[in-house]
């Protein structure tokens, strides 16, 4: 059989009917600039060796302005060299210097090994003793003591950051009094409850920095979001030089839509993802084109693994297709990295591990199982294919659900729309509290000192008050015998986290996660199934009192959706807007609820195939929130009606909005009622799903036109007949539900 090219495919996939949208991404020449004369001869010598004889704009533009002592924040895409621009001025800081030191901050544990791998590689040609140390949960206790006290280059992620070296400062005393620059890859990553937490870990360093006596020069990384600045500055309250004259050669590559065949038309169900995306693969890979496949889960990768090994056993042997995921051990994760290098790996299905910057190489084809989420995660992935000079190609295989067919149906929104803006609230109160315990752990607070740039002495003195802290002459210190770092997680904006205990195997019990009271009384009462990394759990028992849920593996083709009765009241409102027949407030609320029952719902058609009580008390969240009240309603609209066409708008809404804010769908909280407490009439709610609030619910305040547009072409563009899964929901078609939503929103 004649191996087909690339080109060949793409021109036979330019007619296939379940491709409703082809994008072409013109090639880039590369621009580069010589080496700086100022950079050390030792590290010019290693770079030459490992084939760079010059560099590209940004990484010389990154050079020169850290030199210049600027903070930088760089923003190119996926494989363009970015670990350079904070690799050399380091290490022409250390090699001017053997005092200087470099921490370096990764999102995740694989993402550090990776670039230790790489950063150790140059520092061995250089011929220089500089000495790099991962400092992670893995890192064993001789090593640890080795890092404190030597490691020039300190690599970690902000969990162990947070709980493991910001606490115990005085025995990393080498560290700060000759901390030089801080690197923070990754940057995007930062957002939500997370990048707020970290936010507060930043200022804890800082100050712990300028105790010591040393002033970090910070370099940041960006995948493409809207405001890199803006969030690098948020999160170091810092002032920061962006940098975004990408210098690296790209060659043409293809951006291709596509969606399944409907299989059946009332529902708007469409053949499975999974199914094409296998196809899809085995094409590209009979004909040795090397191919990248992402998957939203665990479980869905090693299904499309065994599928694909299958497909093309013949003619490649399974071993040439390889699954990448947490959960592999790192010396499996390095072969398979090192096998994508050489091109003796042809495939990889991978979750989005391999979406950061971990280096692969470059392959010629990306298929997405799903839309990744947020258009910077797309891109990020998309950016896995394609070498400097050839084709490449990038299919997104579109799923039945809102998200992906707003997606693939509306091109533009995803090829003219800059990325989604990323976005922190570093100021809410309970996030905040939590981390000036935490500094005050660290060092006594001195009455007037501020925490960033807050001033926090009400707070020092509540917290007085509550015997946390006691006053001596003028400062604060801590008075309490317990640790508080290891009572906070950085992902979760409340103290009070259910802790989730796998049961599967009596003889390895162990904690495989913790989540907010709030969201567990959905996700974890008694006979939920709880998704964990891929694989589907079942709640054994929720001890409720003691906070734990204990949870065993299964594997059942339905998940639950828990039914919250919900008492929503407002507090305060901050800001209204008069529209058509609609007035939209933001401001705080409190939302009281309590879950009543459970349904099963199958995963293949969406139908309801069982159901079940829940007990579980009343739980109180005050946050932050945005809403629409209609002020008039058609006189023929009965009140069930009405209920009907509200619950369409919030299915809808559920979808669209973490697309415009750039946040997963369970960051926030929809909800509608005909009649609301404060005034009777109609109205829609979305909250924000964390005590205090992380600016989600007022940035859907500023995007509400956007998001209505967005609602009602979501609503147009589905072809089901009265309503499905893919738009308003499946309970509540028929009696033209659908005409009436849109209808509705046209009041908007």
């Amino acid at each position: 059989m004649n191996k087909k090219s690339l080109s060949d495919i793409i021109d036979e996939l330019k007619v296939n009917d379940n491709i409703i949208h082809w994008h072409e991404v013109e090639p880039e020449k590369e621009k580069t600039m010589r080496i700086p004369d100022s950079v050390d001869s030792r590290i010019k010598t290693a770079l030459h060796n490992r084939g760079v004889n010059s560099l590209y704009t940004h990484q010389c533009t990154a050079y020169e302005a850290v030199q210049d002592g600027q903070n930088i924040v760089t923003v190119t895409p996926t494989a363009s060299g970015k670990t350079l621009c904070y690799n050399l001025p380091v290490l022409q800081a250390v090699a001017q210097d053997e005092m200087n030191r470099a921490l370096y901050i990764f999102p995740t544990k694989a993402l550090a090994q990776d670039q230790k791998s790489e950063l150790n590689e140059i520092i061995s040609e250089m011929g220089i003793d500089i000495k790099s140390f991962t400092y992670d949960g893995d890192t064993s206790p001789t090593i640890r003591q080795k890092v404190k006290k030597a490691g020039h280059i300190v690599i970690t992620n902000p969990d162990m950051l947070h709980s493991a070296i910001l606490p115990h400062h005085t025995k990393w005393v080498s560290l700060f009094e000759n901390l030089k620059y801080i690197v923070i890859d990754e940057l995007h990553t930062y957002r939500g409850v997370f990048g707020s937490h970290v936010a507060n870990v930043i200022r804890r360093l800082k100050r712990i920095c300028n105790f010591y006596g040393s002033d970090p020069i910070f370099i940041c990384t960006s995948a493409t979001i809207a405001n890199p600045k803006e969030l690098a500055e948020r999160l170091t309250e810092s002032t920061m030089t962006l940098i975004d004259d990408n210098g690296a050669p790209s060659g043409r590559k293809h951006f291709v839509f596509y969606n399944p065949p409907v299989v059946n038309k009332p529902l708007n169900i469409r053949k499975s993802a999974t199914v094409e995306v296998n196809d899809l693969a085995q094409r590209f890979l009979k004909n040795h084109i090397q191919t990248i496949v992402f998957a939203r889960s665990r479980v869905r990768v090693e299904i499309l693994l065994s599928h694909i090994q299958q497909l093309v056993k013949k003619e490649l042997g399974s071993r040439s297709i390889r699954g990448y995921r947490g959960g592999y051990l790192p010396k499996q994760r390095r072969e398979i990295e090192q096998g994508l290098r050489n091109g003796n790996i042809m495939g990889v299905v991978s979750t989005n591990a391999l979406e950061l910057g971990v280096d692969i190489g470059q392959l010629q084809v990306c298929v997405m199982t799903g839309y990744p989420g947020s258009i910077a995660s797309t891109w990020q992935q998309a950016g896995r294919a394609g070498r400097r000079h050839s084709e490449a190609l990038i299919i997104m295989v579109a799923n039945s659900t809102p998200i992906d067919q707003y997606i693939v149906n509306n091109p533009n929104y995803f090829f003219e729309k800059s990325p989604e803006s990323a976005r922190i609230n570093p100021e809410n109160l309970i996030i905040l509290v939590d981390h000036l315990k935490c500094a005050a752990y660290e060092l006594p607070f001195r009455e007037n000192e501020q925490f960033g740039k807050q001033d926090v002495v009400e707070i020092m003195e509540y917290l007085v008050d509550e015997s946390v802290l006691y006053r001596n002459g003028e400062k604060f210190y801590w008075a309490n015998q317990s640790f508080p770092a290891s009572n906070i997680s950085l992902r979760s904006a409340s103290q009070e986290n259910v802790v989730i205990i796998d049961q599967s195997n009596i003889a390895d019990v162990k904690i495989i996660g913790e989540m907010d009271r709030f969201s567990a009384m959905t996700l974890l009462h008694d006979e939920a199934i709880y998704i964990h990394e891929g694989i589907q759990h079942q709640v054994e028992k929720l001890d409720w009192e003691h906070k734990k849920a204990y949870v065993k593996k299964v594997d059942v083709e339905y998940y639950t959706d828990a039914n919250l009765a919900i008492q929503l009241k407002v507090l305060e409102i901050d800001q209204t807007k008069n529209r058509k027949t609609t007035t939209m407030n933001y401001g705080d609320v409190t939302i009281n609820a309590r879950p009543t029952i459970f349904k099963k719902i199958k995963l293949s058609s969406f139908e309801n195939v069982g159901s079940g009580p829940i007990h579980l008390p009343e739980e109180e969240l005050h946050t932050s929130a945005t809403w629409l009240e209609i002020q008039k309603v058609e006189n023929n609209e009965d009140e069930k009606a009405l209920e009907q066409i509200l619950l369409g708008i919030r299915n809808v809404f559920s979808h669209i909005i973490p697309i415009h804010v750039m946040c997963d769908r369970n960051d926030l909280h929809v909800v509608s009622q005909i009649k609301a407490t404060h005034t009777g009439k109609p109205t829609i709610f979305i909250c924000d799903h964390y005590p205090g609030g992380i600016g989600l619910a007022e940035e859907v305040y500023k995007s509400q036109d956007l998001i209505i547009k967005a609602s009602r072409n979501l609503i147009l563009r589905c072809p089901c007949e009265e309503g499905c899964p893919s738009c308003i929901g499946i309970e509540i078609g028929g009696n033209d539900r659908k005409r009436a939503v849109l209808n509705m929103l046209e009041q908007f």
